[in-house]
């Protein structure tokens, strides 16, 4: 299996041209890739699906969730959008679909890692947490600054806490750089 961060960090440095301080405006990155998004009534397992047929692609998202959720669904779908060609599936017609659901969060699929590291690459772009940090350190411990920060870029408390985690290491005060 292989899974091609760098790819997803690219991609994502293209799409932020132009945004230089949080929350990434979502919207406008769909709409600079020709979709649009739709808030539907799902079943709460069910997070967003990307529909796409020829030019028409749509991110639906789950009218249940957080808004904080659904931002980080958008940035998940967008994700399958810029990298992914997506599944077909016969209806009554041939269209390609990616569907968010509680399978892509367990890292098992290359594509579903690919999407929510491109996710957490767009809503929480390292130069810019790194910007925020005072003194480049952060003290992962200090629940005040976390949801701070999480409030900044208008993500989940648990979204800000894996990206930390990911980039600096273990729950501890740390002021390692990262690769990432």
């Amino acid at each position: 299996m292989v899974i091609n961060y760098s790819r997803a960090r690219s991609r994502v440095q293209e799409l932020l041209r132009g945004q230089i301080e949080p929350p990434v405006n979502v919207e406008e990155i769909a709409r600079a890739l020709g979709a649009s998004i739709q808030p539907f009534d799902m079943e709460d397992d069910v997070a967003g699906v990307l529909y796409r047929q020829g030019d028409h692609r749509v991110i639906a998202i789950n009218s249940r969730h957080s808004p904080t959720r659904q931002r980080f669904t958008i940035a998940h779908e967008l994700g399958h959008l810029a990298l992914h060609r997506g599944q077909e599936v016969h209806v009554d017609q041939t269209f390609r679909i990616n569907l968010r659901d509680p399978l892509s969060a367990q890292g098992q699929d290359v594509e579903e890692i690919e999407a929510n590291a491109f996710a957490a690459n767009l809503l929480m772009p390292l130069t810019w947490l790194r910007r925020d940090f005072r003194g480049d350190t952060i003290d992962l411990e200090d629940d005040a600054e976390i949801v701070a920060l999480a409030e900044r870029y208008q993500v989940s408390l648990q979204a800000m806490l894996i990206r930390l985690t990911t980039l600096f290491g273990s729950p501890e005060r740390s002021g390692r750089k990262s690769s990432e």
